[in-house]
């Protein structure tokens, strides 16, 4: 084990917090870490949840406008279905980066038995990106770069690690990293000093920031101090691996209004969005005679 860390100034874990269990959608549960009262926002995120959800529960029609949805599945399936006819299933390791842009309806349910198992992260959008038209990004698990080294296996949804880097377009510059560890390895990513970051523990436990910080395990996100990278060990002598996806942004600067699914600058902006919903209208024209398929089934 390795106490050196190659960066200038080393992120560490400025903040830690516990994502714990609610009710969202219908009778879905997630673990929402970023989002709650202790870590309303990270500049340029706006939530992050880990959901476990098994049929008939689920994410039915609903809204959203001036943000991306990021859905990274990591166990079962889901299909997906919006008002302007784009359908589809993601599955384990499969990846679909949403941009609402100035307004989508749709439909998010499990597509299988048992307990269909991902992570969603919503990306905020600048004021110049908010109005713009909806867009996809969608990557199968065989598509996503994956590399392993010394112990290591990174898979880059976007961005770059371990010298490979991802396709997917990032509108509001991202970072998006899955690694595993096996025991005793250590990682250095870099990260842009001028970008939020933070890590997400999914399995495991590890050591962020110093080999001897104590180790944090699963369902904790870390909120990293300003630095040019982190460093990682898993010290387990059990011959536990870790897993956890790192995940860094260029910071909007930005006022934040968020109105549940719609989030833009001002709190005129939400009362325009709320009334171009009702009214059908901006990008919501087929909102209120538009109803999904698979929500029925």
């Amino acid at each position: 084990m390795s106490g050196m860390t190659p960066f200038v100034t080393p992120r560490v874990v400025a903040k830690k917090v516990l994502a714990r269990q609610q009710y969202e959608g219908d009778g879905a549960i997630v673990r929402r870490s970023i989002g709650r009262p202790e870590l309303k926002f990270l500049d340029p995120f706006l939530l992050l949840d880990e959901f476990s959800v098994s049929a008939p529960a689920g994410f039915p029609d609903h809204p959203h406008r001036g943000f991306e949805t990021v859905t990274y599945m990591l166990e079962g399936a889901f299909t997906h279905e919006d008002f302007v006819g784009h359908k589809g299933t993601i599955k384990a390791g499969d990846l679909q980066w949403m941009t609402a842009g100035r307004g989508i309806v749709h439909t998010e349910m499990p597509a299988g038995p048992g307990v269909q198992h991902g992570l969603q992260l919503w990306v905020n959008l600048s004021s110049k990106d908010k109005m713009i038209e909806p867009k996809y990004q969608e990557l199968q698990a065989k598509d996503i770069p994956k590399v392993e080294k010394d112990g290591v296996k990174a898979t880059v949804i976007a961005g770059e690690a371990l010298g490979i880097e991802s396709p997917v377009y990032t509108r509001t510059p991202t970072m998006y990293l899955d690694f595993k560890m096996e025991a005793q390895a250590v990682l250095h990513q870099p990260i842009p000093e001028s970008w939020n970051a933070f890590v997400y523990v999914l399995e495991g436990e590890a050591s962020f920031g110093a080999p001897n910080s104590p180790p944090v395990g699963a369902h904790h996100t870390l909120v990293l101090s300003s630095g040019d990278g982190v460093s990682v060990w898993n010290n387990n002598v059990d011959s536990k691996p870790c897993r956890f996806v790192v995940i860094a942004g260029q910071p909007l600067n930005e006022p934040v209004v968020q109105h549940g699914p719609f989030v833009m600058n001002t709190r005129q902006e939400i009362v325009q969005t709320i009334q171009d919903y009702h009214l059908g209208r901006n990008g919501f024209e087929k909102a209120s005679v538009w109803h999904s398929h698979i929500a029925q089934t």
